[in-house]
């Protein structure tokens, strides 16, 4: 139960996913002209805890349930011994303690200058965000075993994680924020099912419900398809709508690479050549998220 193990554990390489929405929220809060770098950094540390907090409750709850017993890709600690069962839910309690706390300190100071109302309602966010992440695997309706990951993913990796880090900064509700939300939460969605697909025999094995397992492998692809254009169109009719620059635009530079994810996944046919496509589309989000926000504002940089 070394230091590498929980370092391993906590799966650092899903932080750039995670942190997609946090940067194309605070991008478009700055093109409105509201930005604190504290908001930023809290919004970030917050980030990377739930991400942590997620990931240890996943090894956890599929360790427990053999779910990663015969899984492709990275090994899990718990299945595979290198960390016992009782010290990673230790760890989950610590780090989902940890997570609240700078969560309510971040409700705090992105909301201090509106009504009071407006905290508690982030500070209930904050402790479902909290919740949310361990029961995805943990407990005996672990919603990512009924097939509602998908949701989890678009509410909180989407419209959560770009629409609240856009109002801690703006204290501005903007429904508009929505069309951008939903393109990053459809890119993690894409991520999840690319996961999903993966795993597909091992999870019909061990009774988890996915939706490429509700659906079948070949409507899981053209649900990968859905995501991966829908994400693009929802950025589009954002730019045209409510931005009057060229630069904006700049997101269709990163298309290509969507474009090609694509293409890969459809070919894609065992375990072995799906997890090679994990990253990338995981680093192109980040990518996308950074490049939309620099367009967005490219006007007032230059």
């Amino acid at each position: 139960m070394s230091a590498k193990s929980w370092v391993a554990a906590a799966r650092l390489r899903t932080l750039p996913l995670a942190f997609s929405c946090i940067f194309l929220g605070n991008f478009l809060a700055h093109s409105k002209g509201s930005f604190e770098w504290s908001i930023l950094i809290w919004s970030l540390v917050t980030t990377l805890l739930y991400q942590v907090l997620s990931n240890y409750a996943n090894d956890y709850g599929d360790g427990v349930k053999g779910t990663d017993d015969i899984r492709q890709g990275e090994k899990r600690a718990v299945a595979s011994g290198e960390i016992s069962a009782n010290a990673m839910r230790n760890a989950v309690w610590l780090v989902a303690i940890a997570a609240w706390l700078c969560g309510a300190w971040l409700s705090y100071i992105g909301t201090r200058h509106t009504e009071t109302w407006v905290f508690y309602l982030f500070l209930l966010l904050n402790t479902g965000a909290v919740s949310s992440a361990i029961r995805y695997t943990v407990g005996g309706k672990a919603y990512g075993y009924k097939g509602y990951g998908d949701v989890y993913v678009l509410i909180f990796f989407g419209w959560i994680g770009v629409m609240g880090s856009f109002y801690l900064q703006t204290n501005l509700l903007n429904f508009w924020i929505l069309l951008p939300a939903s393109s990053i939460g459809m890119l993690a969605m894409g991520v999840l099912n690319l996961n999903n697909m993966r795993d597909m025999k091992n999870d019909v094995a061990a009774g988890k419900i996915t939706v490429p397992v509700r659906i079948g492998l070949t409507a899981a692809k053209r649900y990968h398809t859905l995501l991966l254009f829908g994400s693009l169109v929802s950025m589009a009719l954002y730019v045209y709508f409510q931005t009057e620059t060229m630069g904006a635009w700049l997101f269709i530079l990163v298309s290509p690479l969507i474009i090609i994810q694509r293409q890969k996944a459809m070919k894609a046919k065992s375990a072995d050549e799906f997890d090679p496509l994990l990253k990338p589309l995981a680093i192109g989000t980040l990518l996308y998220a950074l490049i939309a926000g620099v367009g967005i504002n490219l006007h007032s940089f230059l």
